[in-house]
This record gives C-alpha cells, structure tokens and sequence, in this order.
C-alpha cells in the first residue's frame, strides 16, 4: 500500500492506525527481539531524559546541562565515558565486547535553539542515540556478538557545525557506520529517507573610508547601512531567478557605534545559501557574492566578504537505507523518501560524505504550520507521542546497526554504495 503523503500527523489523528506491514521476517529476529524488549524496558528512563534536557535548553556550544546529564546517563548504562571530547561540551561513550568486531557510530544531537528551546527535537535525538547504544549492547551480551559501540554527544548543530569540527579532529576516524534520526512533520508511522540541503555561509561586512554628520554635512560619508540595505534588494530581486529548491536568507547584524545622527561606517551580514547539492550551493553562492559587491560600488564602499564553513547534503547510504526500509515496513510502519528534513540542512551531511551513514527523519505530530523551528515543535517534541515514535525509529536503527556488526557481506555492500556514491557526486 503506497503512503499518503498528503495528510500529515496532527495531534488529534489516532496514533494507533498504522498502515498494513508487509509479510515476510527480518534479518536476525532473536537480534530484534532483545533489541525491542532492551528500548521498551528503558522507556521511562529514556523519557525522563528527554524532558530533563527539554527543560533545560541550551544553545549551540554551551550544553553543559546536557553534557553532564549524558554522561552520567551512559556510566550507569555500563559504557565507558569520555567528557570534553574534544570541543568542551562534546562526549563520547564507548562498550567493547569479545575481540575484534566492526565499529558501530552513532550521534546524539544535544543542543536548542535561542529563545525557542528544542524547537527542532534534539532532545528526541540525544536520547534516540542512547536507545541504540544500549540496544546494540544488550544484544551483544547475551548474543556474545563481538563488536564496538561508539556513541558520540556532538554539540552546535544548530549554526555551530560541531560535527564537522569532531570529524576534523578524528572523532569519527574508527567507526564502520554512523547512524542518527531526527523528528520532523511527516504522514502517521512514517520513517524518511530524504536528503537535505546543502549549505553555505557568508559573512559580510561593509566599511567606507568616512562617517559625517547625516544632516549637516552627508555627502562628506558613505553610508554602509545603505550598502547593506542595496545587498538585500540585490538578493530580493536574485530570488526571482533561482531554482525553486534553493534558498538564499540573512539578516542585518547590529552594526558598531550607530546613531541616528551619523551616517553609519560599518555593517555587516550574515547569510545562508541552501541548495540541494553541494556543487550547486556553491554555484549559487557567486551569484550572491555578486550581489554584496554590486551595493558596494553603487554605495562607493569597501566589502568584505567571508566564506566560512557550512555543510554538505545529506548522501544516504543505498545499503543502510534499504536494510532501514525492509525493517519498518515488515515491523513498525511505512518509508517515505518525501519528507523529514529534506528542505533543511544538518552538519551530519559531512558525516555522510566521509563514511557510510544513515540519518532518516522520523514523523512526529504538529499543529498546522507547526513544522520544526517552530515554538509549537517546541511542545510536539515533548508529547508521550513523539517520545514513543522515537523508540520505533530507534529499534529500526539498532536493526540496522546490528546487521552491520554481523554481516560482513551487508557491511562491504554498505562500503560498496558509499564509494558508488562517490563517484556519482564527482561526475555531477
């Protein structure tokens, strides 16, 4: 039965209608088996958890609430921590069973946004990465699997890119695989598989040679706020012509010593270009470059211009993803490559690019126009609803996770296809 993606889960729909599973078995049921009956058992705690770190917000950076409420978490879940993982409020929590084995990655994304909280659900995924971790370590144990579990608490997702500083200093440097999930609006029991946005990031600022007195002497300055105001025009009337997946917005930061009765010399802006691919981003991101100089040479002052770090789309990989679909469709609902996070960016999509992972979005319930950066996501990703649709996706997760520490024929096709994809990406 094909999933409707038209009707997206409210609050009132009835949480408990699912779509029909298809027939057939899983890989490894005993695997699932002790994978579902670990997560179930751990729920309430799991649930205190997530409320914990949702009434605690912090912003990007600053997650030391969160980091000590994780840590201390996994030590009483018998893994092995590390605090200050290399940026200050990074962790790492690590289980080792039997010798040798495969490396299982995993992430759990800690910080909220300012002035909304967790508008974006990452106290869902904090706690989704330590329902994996402990599922694979329960199965592990009483199956006498050998293998590693890596569960890495990566910080400033939101405008810190704190993953892609953790992957340039080797956080991610012995894991097979990594795996997340992140909740967004989406159809009743649907996991996605969309990708997201790649993203670019600019820094602006205009500077002319002079500031004057704006009544009595104006044509003695240079006014950078109209610089900065002629940037914005430039990139309204740019909208007009760009693909309709794209996306390009800013803002005006506070600029240094204005007043009303100074012409102002200096601006400065900060802006995002979205596009679905990297090598389009950065194609869209000339043409807004064009658009800063172009208001400083019609407002005769010197730009600035920086490009600074920003993040790839996500590449999910083929073999992972299709383990993750034969899971839910046989056991916990639907797959939808639609939804998710498709039309936002996430600094995981570097992690996608650097090995093969996995980062499938999972439906929650919103309100109309209640999707994700939202206050009203704030609330939705609180509700028992959302908490119990992250344990689903976690399971799914934990399935997939585990085949990798099992199959070495599933693991080289996961290898296979992110080489594969590779080399697709070079050729665009």
């Amino acid at each position: 039965m094909a999933l409707d993606t038209s009707i997206i889960w409210r609050p009132e729909d009835d949480p408990l209608v699912r779509p029909p599973l298809e027939k057939g078995d899983v890989y490894r049921p005993d695997i699932l088996k002790i994978v579902e009956a670990t997560i179930d058992g751990m729920s309430e705690d799991l649930r205190n958890l997530s409320l914990d770190i949702h009434d605690h917000p912090e912003i990007k950076f600053e997650e030391k609430y969160a980091h000590d409420a994780y840590t201390g978490f996994m030590e009483k879940m018998g893994f092995v921590v590390t605090r200050n993982f290399h940026l200050p409020t990074a962790w790492v929590a690590t289980y080792t069973h039997g010798q040798g084995g495969r490396v299982l990655g995993i992430n759990s994304e800690v910080d909220a946004l300012p002035g909304i909280g967790h508008a974006c659900g990452h106290n869902l995924i904090g706690i989704a990465g330590v329902a994996v971790a402990c599922g694979a370590k329960a199965a592990l144990q009483q199956l006498g699997i050998s293998g590693k579990i890596v569960l890495l608490g990566t910080p400033g997702e939101e405008g810190g890119f704190g993953k892609n500083m953790l992957l340039e200093k080797g956080a991610y440097e012995e894991m097979d695989v990594c795996l997340m999930c992140h909740p967004a609006p989406g159809p009743r029991h649907s996991i996605s598989l969309s990708s997201s946005l790649a993203l670019s990031r600019v820094e602006v600022e205009f500077r002319p040679r002079f500031r004057a007195h704006a009544a009595l002497s104006p044509w003695e300055g240079k006014n950078a706020q109209d610089a900065a105001v002629s940037a914005y025009n430039n990139i309204a009337l740019l909208r007009q012509q760009i693909k309709p997946t794209h996306r390009v917005h800013g803002i005006f930061d506070k600029g240094k010593d204005w007043a009303v009765n100074i012409i102002p010399d200096n601006s400065k802006m900060s802006w995002y270009v979205r596009a679905p691919t990297t090598t389009e981003a950065q194609e869209t991101t000339k043409r807004v470059i064009a658009c800063f100089e172009a208001a400083a040479i019609a407002t005769g002052c010197s730009v600035k211009i920086d490009t600074l770090l920003g993040c790839s789309d996500i590449r999910q990989n083929k073999a992972l993803g299709d383990e993750l679909a034969d899971v839910t469709r046989k056991r916990y609902g639907a797959i939808d490559y639609e939804w998710g996070i498709h039309s936002a960016s996430t600094d995981f999509g570097d992690i996608t690019y650097a090995l093969p992972s996995l980062h499938p979005g999972f439906s929650i319930p919103t309100v109309p126009d209640g999707g994700n950066h939202t206050p009203a996501f704030t609330d939705a990703a609180r509700t028992e609803v959302s908490h119990n649709a992250c344990l689903v996706v976690s399971k799914a997760l934990t399935a997939v996770g585990m085949r990798v520490l099992t199959d070495d024929a599933f693991l080289s096709k996961a290898k296979e296809t992110f080489e594969e994809g590779k080399i697709s990406m070079n050729s665009q």
